[in-house]
């Protein structure tokens, strides 16, 4: 693997620790999913999308698409596989890029490393980094797939009213109260904040 997207692999072993705090190997891993996604894509199609884990890949689609959380173009649906989706955000037909386990013999860092056999600690990171490159697509399966309807467009999130319990702006499709109030807040505890 010479590149991924428009960036040598060193380059991109570069953008991804500078993004993501290390060369992870998952988001190396992504990247060459990504890349290969996006060349069986037809030039000019406006895409979307849907990742199967929140573990590392969906960096890589951030990194190597206009796709982001941010802007609603990538949807996260932790299936728990490391598998990605691009289609056609209208018409909902696309590719399905995944790490394909019947490929991973003869790749024994890789192996250990994605079932999860080795501790980090044990691994040997510059071999492990070095068969990802070297394995590329190989290790890979891909084909087409068609979204569900669902899953298609952006969804808004309509009007937005202040929240009776906390005061501060949410949702009203959320409900009566705001979905922090609603029991769904992370925090054992909140301190009000002054401004």
């Amino acid at each position: 693997m010479e590149k991924i997207g428009r960036y040598s692999f060193e380059q991109y072993l570069e953008v991804i620790k500078s993004f993501h705090g290390s060369e992870s190997p998952g988001l190396v891993l992504g990247g060459i999913m990504v890349d290969y996604a996006l060349g069986q894509m037809e030039p000019g199609v406006l895409f979307d999308a849907i990742c199967e884990t929140s573990s590392c890949l969906p960096d890589a689609i951030q990194l190597l698409t206009p796709c982001t959380i941010g802007n609603g173009w990538l949807k996260v649906i932790d299936l728990g596989r490391f598998a990605l989706s691009l289609y056609d955000k209208y018409r909902g037909e696309g590719v399905r890029v995944f790490v394909d386990g019947g490929k991973l013999n003869g790749w024994e860092e890789i192996w250990n490393w994605f079932y999860k056999l080795k501790t980090k600690r044990e691994q040997d990171k510059d071999l492990l980094l070095a068969q990802i490159r070297e394995a590329g697509c190989a290790i890979l399966s891909a084909g087409p797939v068609r979204i569900d309807p669902r899953y298609l467009g952006k969804t808004s999130k309509g009007a937005i009213a202040n929240c009776p319990g906390c005061g501060e702006p949410y949702p009203q499709k959320d409900g009566a109260l705001c979905l922090g109030c609603s029991g769904q807040s992370p925090y054992e505890q909140m301190t009000e904040l002054t401004g």
